[in-house]
Formats: C-alpha cells, structure tokens, sequence
C-alpha cells in the first residue's frame, strides 16, 4: 500500500479573507481531507468550518500536537498516512513547520519516505521581512529570545553586533503579553541608528508595519504591541 501525502496547510492570521490569503487550489485540497494533525482540535475545527469543509467535523480524524507531545507520541500520528490517507497539518495561525512543533513530524515524515507537500500561504516572518526594507540577501530567524533580564538584553546585544558584522537581518518574535517588555528591551540595548522593524497583526485588518532608527523610535510614535501578534527585524548596518 502506498503511504498518503502530509500537506502543510497555511491558516490565516487574523481576521483574514481567505480569498485574500489563500490560492484555490489550497482550500481545495484542505476541503477533501479528513484526516488533520493539529495544535489543537477546537480551533482546528473553527478553522476549517471557516474553510467550508463538506465533512461533518464531529466525523474528521484529529491527531494533536504542540508543546507537550513528546518525540515518542510522534508515530502514531503518523499512522492514517501509512495506512495510505492523506493528512493535513496545521499550525494555529501562518504557515506550519516554522516556529511550531510540526516541523518534528515533517522530519519523521521524511524519515519515514512520506511525501510531504507545504501548500502556499501567510507567513508573518517573510511577510515582515518583506516590508521591513532590511537585507533580503541575508537574514536569520531566532524564534524567541529570553523571556527575562539579563539575558534578554545580551541576546539583542549579541544580535546586533552580529547583524553589523554579518550585514544580515536578524528577526524574532514573541508572544503577545510580551512584545511590550521586549520593545522596551531593544530601545534600551541597541545603537542610536539600529533600523527596527515593527510588523504587527500582519494581513489583519488592523495589519501596522514601520521601519525606524532606535533614536526615531524613543521620540516618535509607538504602537500598543500588547496582545497582539508581533515581529520584530533588526538590521544595524
């Protein structure tokens, strides 16, 4: 028996018009799968019914996994594409596999000879980056940096001088009852003319991106980043 395809299904960000955000050929292939592993079933289910499924969702199979799935639980969610069935695999918001625990099922996948198809869809990294007007030839993503002082502060330090040195765009993220703490952090850490990027709520209808030195930042205006989906890039050139 030939295995089925893990298909990586982009989900919207925010408020989003999913005509906006996602090609038809993607809605269609998430339209006849029954088969989902996601980071959690209920807002898995919201999701599709936004997507319009045409399986009653009570009868859709859903594996989960997030934070608390251990490496040893990874198999048998691998078990409906063995058996031949095609699996889609979505994050809680952007595209799956970065910056989310899929990217360990995906690598079993490989493992196991599965094919594995990313589907075309919002990713608030590239997306920020894109705006941010930094160095498109070169750049790294850093996930999040240390919740807590002082490591928070030497990590924006290390970053900026590697991203001087380098000539590269470095980007993070944070959760959203943080963002506050952490913008506070990079005005506090960086050089005058570090270029900061603010990308918040990015293809929302509320979607805010500016790009200025430290300096423009402490005496110009600030968004209000708390509880709000947020990435920051860094270019100190």
């Amino acid at each position: 028996m030939s295995h089925g395809t893990l298909y990586l299904i982009p989900v919207p960000m925010g408020g989003d018009r999913l005509d906006a955000i996602l090609p038809a050929d993607v809605l269609h292939i998430a339209r006849r799968l029954t088969h989902f592993v996601v980071e959690n079933a209920k807002t898995a289910r919201a999701v599709l019914k936004q997507f319009e499924t045409p399986h009653e969702l009570r009868s859709l199979w859903m594996g989960e996994l997030n934070e608390h799935t251990r490496d040893a639980e990874l198999a048998a969610l691998l078990a409906p594409l063995l058996a031949g069935n095609d699996v889609g695999l979505m994050s809680e918001a952007g595209c799956p596999g970065i910056a989310d625990p899929g990217a360990n099922l995906i690598r079993l996948a490989h493992a196991r000879g599965i094919r594995v198809a990313p589907l075309v869809g919002p990713s608030s990294i590239l997306l920020a980056l894109m705006a941010a007007g930094a160095n498109g030839q070169k750049f790294r993503f850093n996930g999040y940096l240390p919740a807590q002082e002082p490591g928070r502060a030497e990590a924006i330090r290390k970053l900026e001088q590697e991203s001087s040195k380098q000539q590269q765009a470095e980007l993070f993220i944070e959760t959203p009852y943080r963002n506050e703490a952490l913008f506070a952090a990079l005005l506090a850490a960086c050089r005058p003319n570090t270029q900061l990027t603010v990308a918040c709520d990015l293809t929302a209808a509320g979607e805010w991106i500016a790009t200025r030195t430290i300096t423009q930042w402490k005496h110009g205006e600030r968004p209000s980043l708390n509880k709000r989906p947020t990435v920051f890039v860094l270019y100190a050139a």
